[in-house]
């Protein structure tokens, strides 16, 4: 799937701009970036949920799975029942595989209400992938979990997605999830969002620790190009201010003539 030269106004608000990128097959991108860039403007419009204003994407997918920050399980349905209302076809047995790889056997009667924050994350996941979609994105689905609940759901995503080998498309706050995760990661910027960096990991993600040499040297390139970002704002900024006072100063001076 290619993204080719996207655009995106909210009224005056420029999202995105002339935004160009692929989307490899049966790998996991992992999109980071800061906040309010457009990340999930970007899932939206490879969903279809939202449409670009110029640009095209071309080979769509005609099915795709969508993970969301919350859960958006049905309340009124048991764990199996929201996982199994995706698809109408599909033995039992598979929906009890399901559960069970990602540790949620013995749950499968439980309600939504009953289960913990991660625990509802994972039926979800599970729902996505009993779709079998062509391609899965997922909007920071472990934004609302604590650090080491984070890595237990990357571990489980990791064995699912090495099971079944579908196209991810993982949109991240955290610079961890994204190393273990993604065979490529797309560094953005914002104001308009563009793409900054690609970041390409060879180490396939069973064998992958956080200490390992090419997720180190990802790991600076990353934190380099945040840094450079800020950098460059603050520099934008004092400059700004520096105009400003200087006009401020320029005008005190006329008023003492």
């Amino acid at each position: 799937m290619i993204l080719k030269n996207l655009s995106k106004c909210f009224a005056d608000l420029k999202v995105l701009e002339d935004f160009h990128l692929e989307i490899k097959e049966k790998e996991i991108t992992c999109i980071l970036g800061p906040s309010g860039c457009g990340k999930s403007t970007l899932l939206n419009m490879i969903s279809g949920i939202t449409s670009p204003d110029q640009g095209e994407i071309v080979g769509k997918k005609e099915k795709i799975g969508y993970v969301f920050q919350e859960d958006r399980l049905l309340p009124w349905k048991t764990l199996e029942e929201n996982i199994r209302m995706v698809k109408k076809t599909g033995h039992p047995s598979e929906i009890r595989d399901l559960i069970e790889k990602v540790g949620l056997k013995n749950f499968e009667k439980s309600y939504p209400h009953q289960l913990s924050g991660g625990m509802r994350q994972r039926c979800a996941i599970a729902r996505a992938y009993h779709y079998q979609s062509e391609m899965l994105l997922m909007d920071e689905p472990f934004k609302s979990l604590d650090y080491d609940l984070r890595m237990n759901m990357v571990k489980m995503l990791q064995d699912l997605w090495t099971e079944w080998g579908n196209t991810v498309v993982f949109v991240t706050h955290e610079i961890d999830e994204a190393l273990l995760l993604g065979n490529r990661i797309i560094l953005l910027k914002k104001n308009p969002c563009t793409v900054d960096q690609v970041i390409e990991i060879k180490t396939p993600q069973s064998q992958r620790t956080l200490m390992d040499n090419d997720l180190l040297r990802a790991r600076e390139i990353i934190i380099d190009g945040m840094t450079n970002k800020k950098k460059r704002k603050c520099h934008h900024e004092k400059s700004a201010n520096d105009r400003i006072n200087n006009g401020i100063n320029d005008n005190l001076l006329c008023c003492l003539q």
